[in-house]
């Protein structure tokens, strides 16, 4: 029998001083049996680092033709497409194709740097793609922060990330792998 994702309850709060951006977002997300905390909470950080009235979560990690996170215009055209982990070459020219921005956090620490050694030159010529990488020490705290009901507060400010839940607070530095050119 197959195991169902389990369900969390989120409010997160997202005071993003860089983009002035402010809201509050009430999120049901669903863990997928083979995510791990660590990967949902990176999804919650991905998720206000990006922040908007139309993005949305997405199938994720259960299917292979949708991001873990999107934003859609209007008119339905793919606007932002937002991937966790280690894609492959073929998945991040094909989300380029297919989007007119595309962010990947990586994480996991030296086997993101791995796949950064090997993917970074094929990626040169995507105008629209940015890279990020999380450093496995702070994903790891972001990890222990998960709970089944959660109020998240995110303040961005300077491209430093507070996340705080309950009375812990992870400090986050996203590392810009490469830049996506305007």
């Amino acid at each position: 029998m197959a195991q169902k994702s389990t369900i969390y309850k989120v409010e997160l709060s997202v005071s993003d001083m860089d983009r002035h951006y402010y809201e509050t977002h009430k999120l049901t997300v669903a863990k997928h049996p083979s995510e791990t905390d660590e990967r949902m909470m990176i999804r919650l950080v991905a998720f206000a680092l990006n922040a908007g009235e139309h993005l949305e979560m997405t199938k994720g990690i259960s299917t292979d033709d949708e991001p873990d996170i999107w934003q859609k215009s209007l008119s339905g055209e793919l606007e932002l497409w937002v991937a966790l982990g280690l894609p492959s070459e073929k998945i991040i020219r094909q989300s380029c194709g297919k989007a007119k921005a595309v962010r990947i956090y990586a994480y996991g620490g030296k086997p993101a740097e791995m796949w950064w050694e090997k993917v970074k030159n094929s990626t040169t010529r995507f105008d629209n793609l940015q890279v990020m990488n999380f450093v496995e020490e702070e994903t790891k705290a972001l990890g222990e922060l998960a709970n089944r009901a959660m109020r998240i507060q995110v303040n961005i400010q300077d491209e430093e990330v507070m996340v705080s839940v309950d009375d812990t607070i992870v400090y986050v530095t996203p590392q810009e792998w490469k830049r996506a050119q305007d």
